[in-house]
């Protein structure tokens, strides 16, 4: 079992951060949210999307045979790991990592996934308590219930979003039991339940980009804010905190890394291994987010900073398909405890 990235997705990832870096500045997504928040309308989502069909993202594990890029769930977690990073707006991350896998899991899903690969849409998928991430942007909402898998467009499901934390994405709220549409197509629960676990995971990993935001953040601060004439990195008590920040965020990596493994080869181990995997992230960002407001001192609370933008997207991802809590219980579950 691969349990590193190999050198051809670290590349992989250098190439998508260099895109990243460019077209999602932290500017461009605090003047998206300032939009939302003001109740006027955003079309970054929709423009950061067109952008990374143009690059053929949308495409990446698709396979070959539909159109797509062909590539595997590792090369999904590495672009998962840095939309998180620079915390995107938009349904990329919903449509590869949550339409797309359902879609190979269905019965007569190909014509869709060559859809898909070919950038006519974009979609995204309601949990079991109906909340669907970037359910206004994306096209369609995966809906699965009773054996069939459910694609309805967003402009006509019957949803209500809801005003979230997060604004950087937005949140729509359907009632699964009720939903219907013109596209129904059968999907077995363990197919459901495999898709479910590439969600889970690459959310996990979305979560650790953003820790990993608001670490790089607090520790170039450390280095330029000074008291007393020295660095306040210099002191005892911000360096263990940083370094208990560095800690939770390899740790939750390691896991991270453990469960896409498990994915990629169809290991037996890859339910309890996706829980683990969120639960560790969601540990992560607790103890991140919470350090990474108070290192920064006053300014930390403020509008002003850009910090509370990641802290309010690790929050609402730690919340998306199970918290920590929620996924630790599926692990005792599991072990019969």
């Amino acid at each position: 079992m691969e349990l590193d990235f190999t050198s051809e997705q670290e590349e992989l990832r250098a190439s998508v951060r260099a895109v990243l870096t460019k077209e999602c500045p932290t500017s461009l997504v605090r003047a998206h949210v300032e939009r939302v928040v003001a109740g006027e309308p955003s079309d970054t989502g929709r423009d950061l999307w067109d952008t990374f069909v143009g690059l053929d993202w949308q495409a990446l594990t698709i396979d070959e045979a539909h159109g797509g890029v062909g590539f595997g769930f590792p090369e999904l977690a590495v672009m998962a790991e840095e939309l998180g990073r620079v915390i995107a707006p938009g349904p990329l991350l919903t449509t590869v990592a949550g339409l797309v896998p359902l879609l190979r899991e269905a019965d007569g899903g190909d014509s869709w996934l060559a859809r898909v690969a070919a950038g006519e849409l974009s979609g995204t998928v309601a949990d079991a308590d109906g909340a669907a991430l970037c359910g206004a942007e994306a096209d369609h909402i995966a809906v699965v219930r009773d054996g069939s898998l459910f694609l309805v467009p967003a402009s006509s499901a019957s949803g209500k979003e809801v005003r979230a934390l997060d604004a950087t994405r937005t949140l729509v709220r359907i009632d699964v039991a009720s939903v219907d549409g013109d596209v129904v197509l059968p999907i077995s629960d363990d197919g459901a339940r495999r898709a479910f676990e590439e969600m889970t995971v690459a959310l996990a990993f979305e979560l650790v980009g953003t820790c990993e935001a608001i670490f790089q953040t607090n520790l170039a601060y450390a280095k330029e804010r000074q008291q007393f004439g020295v660095p306040i990195g210099s002191f005892q008590a911000v360096k263990h905190k940083l370094a208990n920040m560095f800690v939770a965020i390899e740790r939750a990596r390691g896991v991270c890394v453990f469960a896409a493994a498990t994915i990629a080869e169809d290991d037996p181990r890859r339910s309890m291994a996706a829980s683990a995997a969120k639960a560790a992230a969601g540990d992560c960002q607790r103890l991140v987010a919470s350090d990474g407001i108070q290192l920064l001192g006053g300014i930390g609370y403020t509008w002003e900073h850009d910090q509370h933008l990641f802290v309010k997207r690790a929050k609402a991802t730690d919340a998306a398909f199970g918290n920590a809590a929620h996924h630790r219980a599926r692990i005792a579950d599991a072990l019969g405890l």
